[in-house]
């Protein structure tokens, strides 16, 4: 699968990368949802991964665009630590807004994967 994955911080992607690729997906990375909408326009991507709390366009404005804009099925997993928020709040506002799936951070390689491949739902 292809997965895009979307967070501010370079360290987390890096992570969620090695965690995905590890699990034999291809991983490509966008820094803030307004560059993830672009490179979900431009490349065939199966599964986005966000993260909610954001600069330029927040999580839940990228989820409602993929929505709108997706031309076939697609999963999207929101993943969050919270910031200024509480995880438990705003993972679930993100389901009722599209996505598939809620993680809130950290998680276990084992979670990620699982709600990448559809076999979970997180657990917001």
């Amino acid at each position: 699968m292809r997965v895009l994955v979307i967070d501010d911080q370079a360290s987390v992607r890096a992570v969620v990368r090695r965690m995905l690729e590890q699990a034999d997906h291809e991983v490509i990375e966008a820094e803030n949802g307004k560059d993830g909408l672009k490179l979900f326009q431009e490349q065939l991507i199966d599964v986005v991964v966000t993260d909610i709390i954001m600069p330029e366009q927040e999580g839940i404005e990228t989820i409602i665009a993929l929505r709108k804009i997706a031309s076939r099925p697609l999963r999207i997993v929101v993943m969050s630590g919270g910031g200024r928020l509480q995880s438990k709040d705003i993972l679930p506002i993100a389901v009722k807004f599209g996505a598939d799936a809620a993680l809130p951070k950290p998680f276990l390689k084992e979670e990620l994967v699982a709600c990448v491949e559809g076999r979970s739902t997180g657990s917001a």
